[in-house]
Parts: structure tokens; C-alpha cells; sequence
């Protein structure tokens, strides 16, 4: 292996002239840089490119014949220029390829790689097909469309961006480098503010750092569908004919908020691409990867990366990498199409560290979806899932849903939440360590405004894999209002659960007012049936003999996504919330069920 010399904040200039800090390391010997061409691996981050821990791969590659090139996006730590999330990531991703392709140690040949905002800055990169960009691994980031996923969700905003930009303030030159701006970001409380919302420009926690302050407020304000989000950055859908046709891996995990993101553009890219392109799912929450839990369900050794393989994650990459990057043919490292880790299937008892023994396996699979996939439809009926069709005429089930008191998010696709949101799969009971869960902490499925139906108790196994939907016929007292679904894996009884255990595997949301439309809503009228589709999360899981497949419907998930205050207005600027009255109707005419991807045994 070789020695690594590293150049510090070296300026890479822009097209409009600001310069990006970044940091090269060399194969060296002797702490001297080896005089060769070399492949390059590049990775952009907001960071923090001098993070210790984010270093140690980039040694790695660089030790086994790389250089890597490590930049601090702009306006973040010892980059010049201002900060707009997401969306100044193509052009910079570019003219930083088209530096490197043009430096003596370079043999023109680049691959990126990355996690999360890292895996943002590739796909916007790739929407611009830059020459010299020869393959991509991308993990757990890339939106295919941020309006319908990760950033907006069934039309109502994720608030995990409050706590990100929150959290990326702390750590950003504007406080670090200003010890009285750095105390009074650091006296903000992130749990009062989100009992202050919405946030108000020059009077948020954010207030200090108004690039961060901006951007947020900004995006939270476009709750309609328009050119802003097929921007570079925020939209594959938009620019995938230009997307570079370059050997490319997707990985990402089940309870991460860009599961959808990740399925979606394996699929749109396959069909028009010649890659080759692989996707891989795991069971984790966001970059999770090497953890065999997500929240309290364990899913057993085997569950991480590396359980699924005889090498670590860095090896696991380094194989992808030298297969198109060193130029030898007899190298190729042909990954499956498909690798997805199907959850469930444990013993559901409670594991040495307290969580729930869920379980599961990998496969291996040619498509996303799969072809396979028999589309079942199970009807809500009284409190009952079932795939009979509906032939009665009852009248529909009707709620109180108040928006000061909304139902708390217990686990679930989140990202960057803590310490106000936990991401993964939690029993769906209130308790003190769930944002927004009251005395005396009872199941979700106590409160009036959480409609709950169930199977019986299945007789075999079901396996769900795939994208999930539940259509929904719904009137509300309001012009508009959300209706949320959640998927829960029933468990049953057991020594040590005496009160069973209900997972919640994936869940989803629609603003009634978009049911026909993201770019221009439609009120509804007071008392008027209308059908809504909620799309929930891709997921896979196995659904064993003896548990039940439960549909939870309710009209919010505080502090996942913004209240909708049924008044018709965007929540992230209007602060009045009124209480609704909103029905659910199960009959003949008007059927509403769930449609499982079920995959025959």
C-alpha cells in the first residue's frame, strides 16, 4: 500500500469565480507524492471535508492507488460563497471534474462517491454529464423529485429540514468563527422552537445564520409544484435524459427518507440507461449501514453490509471501483441488479440489547418491482382489513382531528431528526422519549383520532415488497386537510411482550387539496366524498403466520411533517389551526382499501 500526502484547502475556482476549499490526497512514498496518472475519487460535502472521520476513507482509496479529492461545498466551512442547499450542486460538481480532468496526476478518469448530501451533490453532478465521470456510488441521497419525496411528502413538508438546518448552523463559519453569534445559537432550545412553529424570517433559531434561515424558509414556502423544483439538485425525474450513462450503484435502506428517491431512480434509470446500474436495500435507517437495528427492531447479524459479505464496506466499494476505474476488464465486479433485504421473520423476542427480534434475509433479484407482484387489495371494513370487496351501505367512520394536538411520530423514515425525531421501527406506543407523547402514554391506536383495521390472524406467511399505496374515499368539515396512512406488523402476544408489539414498517401522507393536482389545489367543499391516493414508502417485509397486517388512518404525524391547519393555506406561513371533523367511508360505493405488492411464497 502506499503513503498518503494530503494538500489542504486547495482553491478550486468556480465558473462566477468563487472558490471551493478542498483537500487532495496523494499515493506517496516516503511522504513524497508518487510522480503517475492516477484514477480520481471525488466526494463534496457541507460537512466539514477536515472531519477526521471522514478522512479515514479517503485514505483508504488513496492508499490502494487513488486520489481522492475531498471538497467542501459552497459557502460551507473553508469554502467561499453563499449557501443554498442543494441546488448550486451541479454546476460546482462539474467545473470541479473539469479541474481535476486537466491536472498532471490525473489519467482522466473519476468516480464519485458519498453519503447522503454527498450522494445530492453526485446526482446533480450526473444531471450535467460531465466528461471524465466514469461511475458513481451513490448512498442513501440523490432525490429523484424532492417535491413528492424527502423534502416535501403527499404535498406537506418533512421537518426534518428544520432540524438539519438547525443543526449545519452550529457547525457553520458564520457562528464558528463568531463566538457571540456561537452562543447564541447554542442557547436556542430546538424543543421550544418547534412548539413555536412556523418559523418566522429574523425571528427563528436560525436568525443568525441567514443563508441557512433563507434557504429554509424558502422551500418550506413552495408548496406547490412549479420550475423551482425540477432544479438541478432537487429533480432526476427532470434531467435524466442528460443523466451520465456511467456504471452506478444506488444503496439505500428501508426506514431512510430516501428509499423512495433511491427505488425510484433505479427504476427510471435502468429503463433508459445502459449502466450498468445496481440497487441495494438494506433494513437501516439513514447510512445505517453497518448497524444490524433500526429504532428497536434488530434484524440479526446478517442484516448489516458487511453480514452480507465477506469484506468490509470500504473493500466492498474498492472491488466496484477497480472494475471500471483501473482499467482492466478481466476486473469486473458484476454486482446483481437487485440485492434487497427482506425484514421479518425473527423469533420476536427480546434481544440481549432490548430490541425486538424482527429478523430477515437478502435475495437477490433482476427488477424493481418485481415482475412477480400480485397487486392484492384489502378492504377497510368496520375496524377489519380484508380482500373482500365491500357490499354494504354503512355510513363512514368520522374523527376529531385537532391540529394542536396532533399524533405524535413514533419511528419512521426520518433522517437527521434527533434529538426531536427517532427514525426506524418502534412499538407504536406513546412514551417519554417520542416528541410531542403524553401521559399516561398509551398505543397510538387508543387516541380518537387514529382509525385502526387489521387481518385476522394470518394462517400463512405474507411477504410485501415493493411500492405500497392506500386509496382512500374521505370528506372533511374543511376546505382542506391531511390523511395519513401507516403499515404496522402486528405481533402477538409473547412472554416478553405481554401486550404484543406493533411495528410500524412504512407509512405515508396526502394534503386533500393536491389530490388532483401538485401544481394547482383544489379546495375541497365541506360534506363533499372525494377519493384520495397515498403513497406510502417502499418497503419489504414478511408478514408471519400468526401476526396481522394493520392499517393505521389519522390526519397527522407531528413532528415527521408539518400540521396541516385546515384552513387551505401552507402551515409554513399561516400559524391558525382550526379542528375538523373528517370521515372515512368503507362502502360499496365508495371502497377504501390498501394495496400490498404481495410476492408469492
Amino acid at each position: 500500500m502506499n503513503d498518503v500526502t494530503v494538500l489542504h484547502d486547495v482553491m478550486i475556482k468556480m465558473r462566477d469565480g468563487v472558490e471551493l476549499a478542498t483537500n487532495i490526497f496523494l499515493p506517496s512514498k516516503n511522504e513524497t507524492p508518487i510522480v503517475a496518472k492516477y484514477p480520481i475519487l471525488l466526494q463534496r460535502t457541507p460537512y466539514n471535508k477536515s472531519d477526521p472521520n471522514r478522512m479515514q476513507e479517503c485514505h483508504f482509496f488513496a492508499e490502494r492507488g487513488y486520489v481522492v479529492v475531498f471538497q467542501d461545498c459552497r459557502g460551507c466551512h473553508r469554502s467561499q460563497g453563499g449557501f443554498t442547499k442543494y441546488i448550486s450542486e451541479g454546476p460546482d460538481g462539474y467545473d470541479t471534474i473539469e479541474w481535476l480532468m486537466d491536472q498532471p496526476w490525473s489519467n482522466g478518469q473519476i468516480g464519485t462517491f458519498g453519503l447522503s448530501y454527498s450522494a445530492h451533490t453526485q446526482a446533480a453532478t450526473a444531471c450535467m454529464n460531465p466528461p471524465g465521470l466514469v461511475c458513481m456510488w451513490l448512498d442513501c441521497g440523490g432525490f429523484s423529485n424532492a417535491f413528492l419525496t424527502a423534502c416535501r411528502n403527499g404535498g406537506a413538508f418533512e421537518l426534518r429540514q428544520l432540524t438539519w438546518a438547525y443543526k449545519e448552523a452550529l457547525q457553520s463559519h458564520d457562528v464558528t468563527d463568531n463566538p457571540v453569534k456561537s452562543q447564541a445559537v447554542n442557547n436556542q432550545n430546538i424543543h421550544d422552537w418547534f412548539s413555536r412553529l412556523p418559523w418566522k424570517r429574523g425571528h427563528s433559531p436560525l436568525k443568525w445564520t441567514p443563508d441557512y434561515e433563507n434557504y429554509l424558509l424558502d422551500i418550506w414556502a413552495r408548496e406547490n409544484y412549479e420550475e423551482y423544483w425540477e432544479q438541478l439538485g432537487l429533480c432526476v425525474e427532470a434531467h435524466q435524459e442528460n443523466f451520465s450513462d456511467v456504471p452506478q450503484v444506488h444503496l439505500g435502506s428501508w426506514y431512510d427518507p430516501y428509499s423512495k428517491s433511491t427505488t425510484d431512480n433505479f427504476g427510471m434509470l435502468t429503463e433508459t440507461k445502459q449502466g450498468p446500474i445496481s440497487l441495494i436495500m438494506g433494513p437501516w435507517t439513514h447510512g445505517g449501514r453497518s448497524l444490524t437495528y433500526s429504532g428497536n427492531a434488530d434484524f440479526g447479524l446478517q442484516s448489516s453490509v458487511e453480514g452480507n459479505l465477506d469484506v468490509d464496506y470500504n473493500h466492498f466499494r474498492l472491488r466496484f471501483f477497480d472494475s471500471y476505474l483501473k482499467g482492466d476488464s478481466s476486473r469486473v465486479y458484476n454486482l446483481p441488479a437487485v440485492t434487497i433485504f427482506v425484514m421479518g421473520g425473527g423469533s420476536g423476542t427480546k434481544n440481549t440489547e432490548g430490541r425486538l427480534d424482527h429478523g430477515g434475509s437478502w435475495r437477490e433479484e433482476s427488477e424493481w418491482p418485481l415482475r412477480r407482484t400480485v397487486t392484492t387489495k384489502y378492504y377497510i371494513q368496520e375496524d377489519s382489513l380484508t380482500t373482500t370487496v365491500p357490499q354494504t351501505t354503512v355510513k363512514g367512520i368520522t374523527y376529531l382531528y385537532d391540529p394542536n394536538n396532533p399524533v405524535p411520530t413514533i419511528g419512521g423514515n426520518i433522517s437527521s431528526g434527533l434529538p426531536i425525531m427517532e427514525p426506524g421501527g418502534f412499538n407504536q406506543v406513546e412514551s417519554p422519549e417520542f416528541y410531542g407523547s403524553s401521559k399516561p402514554y398509551l398505543p397510538l391506536s387508543s387516541r380518537p383520532d387514529v382509525l385502526t383495521f387489521q387481518t385476522p390472524i394470518l394462517e400463512e406467511d405474507i411477504e410485501v415488497t415493493g411500492p405500497i399505496k392506500a386509496s382512500l374515499w374521505i370528506s372533511s368539515d374543511s376546505i382542506d386537510t391531511d390523511f395519513t396512512a401507516k403499515l404496522i406488523d402486528v405481533y402477538p402476544s409473547s412472554e416478553d411482550y405481554p401486550e404484543g408489539y406493533a411495528l410500524n414498517i412504512t407509512d405515508g401522507i396526502i394534503r386533500a387539496k393536491f389530490r388532483n393536482s401538485w401544481t394547482t389545489p383544489e379546495p375541497m367543499h365541506p360534506g363533499e366524498v372525494y377519493q384520495v391516493i397515498i403513497e406510502l414508502y417502499p418497503t419489504s417485509n414478511l408478514f408471519v403466520k400468526g401476526h396481522r397486517i394493520r392499517l393505521d388512518i389519522s390526519s397527522s404525524n407531528f413532528p415527521r411533517l408539518d400540521v396541516n391547519g385546515n384552513t387551505g393555506n401552507n402551515p409554513g406561513l399561516d400559524p391558525v389551526k382550526l379542528t375538523t371533523k373528517n370521515t372515512i367511508y368503507q362502502d360499496k360505493d365508495h371502497p377504501s382499501y390498501l394495496e400490498l405488492p404481495i410476492i408469492p411464497s
